[in-house]
Formats: C-alpha cells, structure tokens, sequence
C-alpha cells in the first residue's frame, strides 16, 4: 500500500482526481482537499478515494499492468480508497466489471445479485434502496474480490486505514462508439476531392410535388454513400480506435523543459528506454497505432511504425536505432510530452 500521508497529499493536487465520503449523514465533496480537511485515521465512517492513480504513482502503474490480459481498450484506471473505521460509500453496483484488491486492513464485502436496483433519493451518492446481501466475505491484505457488471456490493473498512485498490473497466455504449465513429468519418470527407463536386441535375422534369426531395437527389446520395461503403464496419473502426485512444479529460502533458534535437532523440533512442507517459493511451488497429487520439503510424517510415507498434504491445521502447527522428511522429510525441525517456 502507499502510505496515508501519501495518499492525503495526493488529494491535495489540482490534477489528481478525489472525492471524500462520509456516512451519518452521507456527504460527497470532490477535492482537491487541505490536509486539515481529511479526518484522521482514527476518525470512523469516512473514505477517502482517488482516481487514475496509475498516473501518479508507480505501483499503481505496476498493478494496474498485471491487468493486461484484458485488452487495453477495456482498462480504464486504478482507483485507491483509504477509509477509517466503518467507512465505505454505502450499497451500490458499477455499471462495468471491477477488480477489488485488498492492500491494507480488513474490509466487509456483501454482495447482491437483485434485480431492484433502484436508488435511494434525494441523496449525494447512488445508494441502493433495497439492498439485501445474498453473500458476505471479509477481505485480508492479498484478497482480491472481482463482480461483474450491476452486482450490488457494499464494502465496509473493519480497520483504520483500510486501503482497498480498484481495477474498473471502460464499457462505452455502442451509441457512443458509433457517433465517435461517424464523426471521425464526417472529417475524413474533406480527404475526398470528388465530393467537393456540386450536385446538379440538368435533365430534372417540371414536378407538380415541389416539395417533396427531388428523387434524382436522393439517387446520387445514395451513390455517394455505396461508394463510402459506410455499412462496412472496416470504415468505423480506425475512428473508434483513436477515441478509445484518447486521454482522460484532466490528463496534462508538459513537453520536456530542454527539448532534444531530432539529432540527439536518435542517439537518446539507441541508448535510452522510452515509456509513454503515464497518462498516454496508446491502442493498435492491426499494424495502425493510435496514440492520445491520433494516428501516429500514418505516413511514416517503416521503422519509426514499427517502433510505435513495439510501444504499443511493450508498453515501452528498448534501445533501437532509427534512420532519423526528424519530422516524425515519434519526435513530435516527444515534445508533446506524451512519451519519456528513462531517468
């Protein structure tokens, strides 16, 4: 486990993301937090949690990449709950899959896999109104408890300073997957120069329906559109991938205080290990790779994608000679702050 006073300064941070829980009455306030606004660990029936730890401290990293037999798209982050006696964030259930992982003190689960669930009103949290546990454990350091999508669960710290770490998952509606889609494919038509053609219709009869949509309209739309083959899903899939690709909202990348030259990130790359940062996100598409949302294997040199295709599947780059860094999308990463060379 990280150590409390860690953790407590790591809710002081504008850009680590915390909320504070506290029961009798529930109460939810989002950080950052003043060390003196944070009971102390003697104090009962409060929790503290933080999220994305994976981006602000190393063994969350190491946790969360023990997780890679899920693919990439499907992690989403490592959460970190430190609570006093008693604590905990009430009866719910998570939409997506979650990994618990006990790493400090004890902590009560009881799980439910009713169909009510229905939440109380009028409340800071999405607490369960008719929660009646069906199975109960207690969790020791080294436990790890997993559920599935809406089972509901309800997690109370049996010792001060419980910390129980969080493995969730991303589970985006196929609504929201399919407009990312569409959307990356609206910006793709400015690629296409026939489009820009004028629509026109020179043999168009006198009508007695003007205002009905002209069916020679409707007839070169629908050309257009077979020729987009927009029914394939080969077509959504790169759009999808650089959205699934993109970096959390508050992710913040500053680009190296004293910049290499192109000249000297090559020699770096042929003697140093280069790591995405922590907050990158870097996913493959077959041979293409996305990275923070962009395609960075697009129109470059064979070796520069298949070094993004080894940071990718590695998750870091070994030593490896290149032809040049120069005006390339490896380099550009790197003054963008999105990748890092070893210390």
């Amino acid at each position: 486990p990280i150590s409390a006073e860690e953790l407590i300064e790591l809710a002081s941070q504008d850009n680590v993301e915390s909320r504070l829980v506290k029961a009798g009455p529930w109460s939810l306030s989002s950080g950052p937090f003043s060390k003196k606004s944070i009971p102390a660990l003697s104090k009962s029936n409060w929790t503290l949690l933080l999220q994305g730890m994976e981006a602000h401290h190393p063994a969350a990293a190491k946790i969360l990449s023990w997780f890679r037999f899920i693919p990439d798209a499907r992690l989403d982050d490592l959460m970190i709950s430190i609570a006093g006696l008693g604590g905990g964030v009430g009866p719910h259930f998570d939409s997506y899959d979650v990994f618990l992982i006990q790493m400090s003190g004890k902590r009560q689960w009881k799980i439910s896999e009713q169909k009510n669930l229905s939440l109380k009103p009028n409340l800071p949290l999405k607490i369960l109104q008719h929660f009646k546990a069906q199975h109960e454990w207690v969790l020791e350091p080294g436990d790890m408890l997993y559920l599935p999508p809406h089972v509901a669960h309800d997690g109370i710290a049996l010792d001060a300073g419980c910390q129980t770490w969080s493995v969730g998952f991303r589970s985006p509606s196929f609504k929201e997957l399919l407009q990312e889609g569409l959307w990356r494919i609206a910006e793709s038509l400015e690629n296409i120069p026939e489009l820009e053609q004028k629509f026109t219709d020179p043999l168009q009869k006198a009508t007695a329906n003007a205002e009905q949509l002209p069916e020679e309209l409707i007839k070169q739309i629908s050309l257009k559109l077979n020729k987009l083959q927009l029914g394939h899903a080969d077509h959504f899939l790169p759009g999808i991938t650089a959205y699934l690709s993109e970096p959390k909202q508050q992710a913040f990348f500053d680009g190296p205080i004293k910049p290499l030259s192109p000249t000297q990130f090559t020699k770096n790359l042929g003697v140093k290990k280069l790591f995405p940062h922590p907050q990158t996100r870097i996913l493959s598409l077959s041979n293409k790779v996305f990275c923070n949302g962009e395609n960075v294997t697009k129109n470059q040199a064979k070796d520069i994608a298949k070094a993004w295709q080894i940071l990718s599947a590695k998750k870091a780059l070994s030593p490896l000679k290149i032809a040049s860094a120069q005006n390339t999308s490896l380099y550009d990463a790197y003054l963008a702050g999105w990748l890092v060379f070893e210390l």
